[in-house]
């Protein structure tokens, strides 16, 4: 009798977990029942995502050249050929594209019309090692990584400039300056949208940092966010931020992991929210795109 009671409690206890299994954590800041949706993998390695006034991703496959275009319809689309070797991007306060172009690593700004200024092509007459990630603040100023990852289409081998920074290019796009020289690797940035915090990425170092950002756009009040770093990142609007890599990981604002969303790719390299109610979260991951819907809605 003892043993079928005992056998009948374990029946009991597996139908409840089976039951159960799928019930979402309540906390976690993803749609309930959703998955990650694949889009696309017809690409090399994508990169650089960055969301539009109406909620178009823009987004980057490096080794063939291109900035794509995910639509809020749904649909694929080539925005630019021969785009520099365009990594990060992100959009400026005027509907501009703003590009980490490193094939002449470079910073450029692109219109509507795929017309190309270049806002940044050295530092202090040296060359600068691969502008990587960009941010654009409240003002107009821009942040963005400049780590060393040698390209092979590249003719130089060696840095010009030794120390992988973080620069900072005045909303009057005429100072250039860095703010942050104490990385080991800087890759992945973001911004709050009250223009007060920077989120910076050293990836090599595998930590993730949170600035205070002063009204002169320096940075201060260096803190440990997380013992985890990142290639991309993003926000939303509860201040969760998202890092990238093995899947993406999702923080809170006080850098406490509220969960990991595994992503079907060796590597996911970044992420943003689109569609038009922001509520799309659009991955990249090494030669694929995938959209994931939330419970949250993007910063941007």
């Amino acid at each position: 009798m003892r043993k079928i009671h005992l056998l009948s409690l374990l029946f009991l206890l597996l139908n409840f977990n089976l039951k159960y299994a799928h019930v979402q954590d309540p906390s976690s800041v993803v749609a309930k029942g959703a998955k990650p949706v694949l889009v696309s993998s017809d690409f090399i390695f994508t990169e650089g995502p960055a969301v539009d006034a109406d909620g178009n991703i823009f987004f980057t496959d490096q080794p063939n050249d291109k900035i794509m275009k995910w639509s809020t319809d749904g649909t694929l689309s080539v925005f630019m050929e021969g785009a520099g070797r365009s990594n990060g991007l992100f959009f400026d306060n005027e509907g501009h594209l703003i590009s980490c172009a490193d094939r002449n690593n470079q910073l450029w700004q692109i219109d509507k019309n795929k017309n190309v200024t270049i806002l940044v092509k050295d530092f202090e007459g040296k060359k600068l090692n691969g502008p990587n990630d960009v941010w654009v603040d409240p003002k107009g100023g821009m942040y963005f990584t400049d780590p060393f990852y040698k390209r092979d289409y590249w003719t130089r081998t060696e840095k010009e400039i030794e120390q992988e920074n973080v620069y900072y290019l005045s909303p009057d796009k005429k100072k250039l300056s860095i703010v942050a020289a104490d990385l080991l690797q800087p890759n992945g940035l973001i911004g709050t949208p009250d223009g007060k915090k920077l989120y910076i990425a050293d990836i090599k170092g595998r930590k993730t940092y949170a600035y205070s950002i002063n009204d002169d756009g320096t940075l201060t009040n260096k803190t440990l966010f997380t013992d985890m770093g990142s290639d991309g990142m993003t926000i939303d609007r509860k201040g969760n931020v998202y890092l990238t890599g093995r899947g993406v990981t999702v923080f809170n604002s006080k850098g406490e992991k509220l969960e990991n969303i595994p992503i079907d790719a060796p590597w996911t390299a970044n992420v943003c929210f689109g569609g038009k109610d922001r509520k799309t979260l659009f991955i990249t991951a090494s030669k694929s795109v995938y959209t994931l819907k939330m419970k949250v809605k993007g910063a941007y």
